[in-house]
């Protein structure tokens, strides 16, 4: 049994979930211009393009970093002139980590937790086509458990064994039940968590039909909320 929790969306990749023609500034813009366009987009990082190459990312908080703390003994007229000053290319991270369009969501995903960040410039080529970030991470999470589509959310316990997920979706289909979506989970050796996602429709009757295979059924809740 498949115990990745990201099974579910193995066939989506970047381009399915990336931000297409991102935001972006050049090196030379000043620090309390990037700040203002993403407080006024609403986005926390902005590739840097000297021309049409790829040449940094920097977020808010980087821009924040290089400006002068609160505590500073500067007057204000100092302080607007050192913030003035101050150019993207001051605070702008170089080495950028990027995806391809063609990588799988779970490998973006992977990359920005094994380096700590919350997005990712997408290069097809040299060509940055988009930006990746958790956000769309989370979302493409949400769908791949059904969360927004209205449905009843069922959390069996079972073997982990060939055929239990056969033996598990033969009994839904018995009830005349249909599947949203499925995603597994390991618990302690020999048994694995499954949360499924049916639609209202014999969802009941589904999972009567489950506990009377002699699965545990843990947990069942009705969601009638749509995102």
């Amino acid at each position: 049994m498949v115990k990745d929790p990201w099974a579910g969306i193995g066939a989506m990749f970047v381009r399915d979930r990336m931000t297409t023609r991102p935001l972006t500034v050049p090196p030379e813009t000043s620090v309390m211009d990037a700040l203002e366009l993403m407080r006024r987009n609403k986005v926390r990082r902005l590739p840097v393009m000297a021309g049409d190459s790829l040449v940094g990312i920097v977020t808010e908080l980087d821009l924040l970093h290089v400006s002068p703390s609160p505590a500073t003994s500067l007057s204000v007229f100092e302080i607007n002139y050192l913030v003035s000053k101050m150019r993207v290319k001051d605070a702008m991270t170089t080495d950028v980590i990027t995806v391809s369009p063609d990588d799988t969501v779970e490998k973006a995903a992977m990359t920005m937790r094994e380096n700590k960040i919350g997005g990712l410039p997408v290069m097809e080529g040299k060509k940055l086509v988009g930006i990746i970030t958790e956000t769309n991470i989370f979302d493409a999470f949400l769908e791949m458990l059904g969360v927004t589509k209205v449905g009843v959310r069922i959390t069996v316990d079972v073997p982990d064994r060939k055929g239990v997920l056969a033996d598990l979706t033969d009994a839904i289909r018995d009830a005349d039940a249909n599947i949203i979506s499925l995603a597994t989970f390991g618990l302690a050796p020999g048994r694995a968590r499954i949360v499924l996602r049916l639609e209202p429709q014999n969802a009941d009757a589904a999972a009567d039909a489950i506990s009377a295979r002699g699965f545990e059924l843990v947990h069942k809740t009705k969601s009638y909320v749509q995102f």
